[in-house]
């Protein structure tokens, strides 16, 4: 069965997909503004999230992945002064581990927060992230 497509919208004739919208909306949820991330990206992240899903992605998927988005955008200090300790010390520990294993879920959302510039340079220094240029 193919894939269903998502959606950017157009000229405001035609709306944004589900997925695009709940992306967007957890991403409020951890106070970044689904502005700060390109549609591109955005795009790119819900392609990510497709890949692990037979059908749609559920509802209770986007949170998490909005956190991993969130985290790498902002970095650890902002995240946990607007999503509190528990919540950062879980997200940290996710990206570790993805930094860790190298090729996860979680692994491939840093990669992509990474190569479209969307890291902190917060999160950098704290991971000792980087890019290797071709």
């Amino acid at each position: 069965m193919a894939r269903r497509q998502s959606n950017l919208g157009f000229l405001g004739m035609f709306g944004r997909s589900g997925d695009l919208r709940q992306l967007d909306t957890a991403l409020r949820a951890l106070d970044l503004h689904p502005a700060q991330v390109p549609e591109g990206a955005k795009l790119a992240i819900v392609n990510l999230m497709k890949d692990y899903y037979p059908d749609d992605p559920p509802a209770d998927a986007y949170p998490p992945v909005a956190a991993i988005i969130a985290y790498c955008a902002v970095g650890p200090r902002v995240f946990e002064h607007a999503n509190g300790p528990v919540l950062t010390a879980d997200t940290e520990a996710r990206v570790e581990r993805a930094l860790e294993d190298g090729d996860s879920p979680d692994a491939r959302l840093v990669l992509l927060t990474l190569h479209a510039k969307l890291v902190s340079p917060a999160t950098l220094e704290r991971f000792e992230l980087r890019a290797e240029e071709d």
